[in-house]
């Protein structure tokens, strides 16, 4: 048993893959524990598994974050709960192949969970931990978000929205003592594969992570102080690269004219 007691995290997702892999490194970790998602039967084996292990506390806390009633009571928890400093915010679904062909229903609650979910709760641990001065937001993305040329185009948007949601949190809360990471897994052995319909039986296993490495690599990447967390990529140097190259667009991306190639006229101030 761990008894270097630490704030409590929440966690969605929770029942299995990245979610109850980061329950359990959390719970040695000395965190207590709110295990959130649709499968109860499933999180509460779960929280008795851990409490069993580790002697922390660890709650089942039954939610479906497609519910828009079941997200704002996990984002009143996130707000009134002060046991909380720390949001795994993991709860996601995929869905793969041709934008067109897809089930247009089925990509609207795609958005619903892994957009609209993820920033409200993003949104009401933000302000509670700011107003406490402390505490952590991890926001589960893909590096999928970081490639258009997947032919995934709703659920790759879904994550580039992640990345972009937790750079821009990083920016406005730097000095409120919040810490923000966002984790870009690749192709990773997780049910998700299954519940999209794509299967995992095809998947390159010299490209496709198992969960335990994934967790243990993000969480010594949030240790290290990484705001971007790409697990798989060997120099973090690339990253950086990226990022200053973005950064070196910024000057030129809004000015009071076209570029000089598009052949328009100027038009003089009158």
């Amino acid at each position: 048993m761990n008894d270097d007691r630490k704030g409590a995290a929440l966690i969605t997702g929770a029942s299995a893959g990245i979610g109850a892999t980061y329950a359990d490194r959390l719970a040695r970790r000395g965190h207590d524990l709110i295990l959130v998602a649709r499968d109860g039967e499933r999180l509460e084996a779960l929280a008795v598994k851990l409490r069993a292990e580790t002697g922390v506390k660890a709650e089942a806390f039954r939610a479906d974050l497609t519910d828009k009633t079941d997200v704002a009571r996990v984002a009143d928890r996130l707000a009134s709960d002060g046991a909380i400093d720390l949001l795994i915010n993991n709860a996601g679904v995929a869905a793969f192949g041709d934008f067109a062909q897809a089930d247009i229903e089925r990509l609207g609650a795609m958005i619903d969970l892994n957009v609209v979910a993820l920033a409200r709760l993003a949104h009401a641990a933000s302000g509670a931990f700011a107003a406490r001065g402390h505490g952590t937001i991890i926001n589960i993305g893909s590096v999928v978000g970081l490639m258009p040329e997947f032919r995934s185009a709703v659920y790759g948007a879904t994550k580039a929205f992640v990345l972009y949601l937790t750079q821009a949190m990083a920016v406005e809360l730097k000095d409120k003592g919040v810490r923000l990471q966002a984790v870009l897994p690749g192709a990773t052995y997780t049910e998700i594969w299954d519940r999209s319909g794509h299967g995992s039986e095809g998947l390159d296993p010299n490209r496709t992570m198992s969960v335990g490495e994934l967790v243990d690599a993000a969480l010594a990447g949030l240790d290290g102080g990484e705001l971007v967390s790409i697990t798989s990529l060997p120099d973090p140097a690339d990253w950086d690269a990226l990022q200053a190259a973005r950064l070196k667009l910024a000057p030129n991306l809004s000015r009071a004219h076209p570029a000089p190639r598009y052949g328009v006229k100027v038009r003089e101030p009158v």
